[in-house]
């Protein structure tokens, strides 16, 4: 699909992504699905792209002010739609990470008027990492995502399950329901209940879903809308359609990254039970420094003395830095800097730490955390990456390109095995055995 006035392919689909943890992940599905898919943290970047049927554009706008995320936003799907990309997906996270302000909302109204979609469905599950949807209500496992940890998230706690609710306090665009039935039913079914719901004045439509197969369905129903949202998980089901459609190549190969050297370092900004984990799981074979943020006098003076702490020990081997915390620590942090000005704090920390060690000889860097994962990239001046085949929940890595790269893993605090940090870090040295 090449675009005449521009001499450069179309492509097949834009993502617009709303943290860089997520945006990699979905990259890196579609790279590990034989589809070529840029990796750009910068919309400027967008234009200088080659030919490639997939761009990923990943932004930190998850918990920023609505109005900031929506332009942000706006900019990134401009960008895409002036290069004739023929569908948007709005990616978000799995455990609809938002508040009654936004920003899945907001976003996707915008994303609606600028496409010219008559309507789109949200689609967050993720089945085989056992978050469902089913009459509305999201499921983290067996428990309502408002019973589960995710209710204590110290920026976008979820204590609503019904998505319905959740979506239409966001914006008045009326929300409807692909009930779980409609989706068993098939494409044809629910195309007529859509039709139906959107002649009532419905528009937006949270899709349950349970089964993998439940995603088949619903790829193959939107695969050729003007705009879809939801998980990742969604997109890897997409490339079967497009091959038999023939708007890819029949084949395609998932693209090596190159290895690299240099010290390793975990920086976890994330307070979720799995990052607190695989930092506990870490720590049984090489340092940890925990962060008081209590204690923190300024920001360079936490970073100094994170740095000086570092130093000596990355001789021998790999060491990590946490600002990650339990629930009631968080909300004694929360308390003295507000829940904003907590965050901003431990991210602009990390940020600036991650700059000071890549000068330390670091090159090879875990980050859990999506909030952690923007500010990281951000200070480290970077807006594109190489992005590597997907190698399971959490375990997406990129590089840098150049002639000293820097190797990264940008994992969601709430996935990955527990050993992901030691593994991962590991990996990076020899990229083949997991490549």
């Amino acid at each position: 699909m090449k675009s005449p006035a521009l001499g450069i392919m179309k492509p097949v689909l834009g993502v617009v992504a709303d943290d860089l943890t997520g945006g990699m992940e979905t990259a890196a599905m579609l790279i590990a699905a034989g589809i070529d898919c840029a990796f750009v943290s910068d919309p400027d970047l967008v234009a200088t792209l080659g030919d490639v049927p997939a761009i990923v554009v990943a932004q930190k706008t998850r918990v920023i002010p609505a109005g900031e995320a929506v332009a942000r936003n706006e900019k990134a799907a401009r960008a895409l739609l002036a290069r004739g990309t023929r569908q948007i997906f709005f990616k978000y996270c799995a455990t609809f990470d938002s508040t009654d302000r936004g920003n899945i909302g907001p976003v996707a109204d915008m994303l609606m008027r600028l496409t010219g979609a008559d309507h789109t469905a949200f689609c967050p599950a993720s089945p085989s990492l056992r978050r469902t949807v089913y009459n509305g209500h999201l499921f983290l496992g067996t428990e309502l995502i408002s019973d589960s940890p995710k209710r204590n998230d110290p920026l976008t706690p979820m204590t609503d399950p019904d998505l319905v609710r959740v979506l239409q306090r966001q914006t008045p665009t009326r929300v409807g329901l692909l009930a779980h039935p409609l989706v068993s039913a098939g494409p044809a079914d629910l195309e007529r209940a859509i039709a139906s719901a959107t002649g009532q004045g419905v528009r937006y439509f949270i899709t349950d879903a349970i089964y993998d197969r439940d995603l088949d369905v619903l790829a193959a129903l939107t695969s050729d809308w003007k705009l879809m949202t939801g998980n990742a998980t969604i997109v890897q089901h997409y490339p079967a359609i497009w091959r038999a459609q023939g708007l890819v190549a029949p084949t395609g190969n998932q693209a090596r990254l190159p290895a690299v050297n240099g010290s390793g370092v975990v920086l976890a900004g994330s307070c979720a039970e799995r990052t607190l984990e695989q930092l506990a799981e870490f720590e049984k074979f090489r340092p940890v420094f925990r962060m008081n943020l209590l204690a923190a006098d300024d920001v360079e003076s936490a970073v100094g003395s994170a740095l000086d702490w570092a130093r000596p020990r990355l001789k021998d081997g790999p060491v990590a830095i946490s600002t990650s915390e339990s629930p009631e620590i968080v909300k004694l942090v929360q308390e003295r800097y507000g829940r904003e000005g907590a965050a901003q704090l431990a991210e602009t920390i990390l940020g600036r730490l991650a700059v000071s060690l890549r000068a330390a000889g670091v090159r090879r860097f875990v980050v859990a955390g999506g909030e952690t994962s923007g500010s990281i990239v951000d200070h480290l001046g970077i807006r594109s990456l190489r992005v590597g085949p997907y190698g399971g929940p959490g375990i997406g890595t990129a590089t840098t390109d150049g002639a000293d790269p820097i190797a990264l893993c940008l994992k969601s605090g709430k996935l990955g095995p527990v050993d992901l940090f030691m593994t991962t870090l590991e990996s990076m040295l020899h990229p083949e055995k997991i490549n």
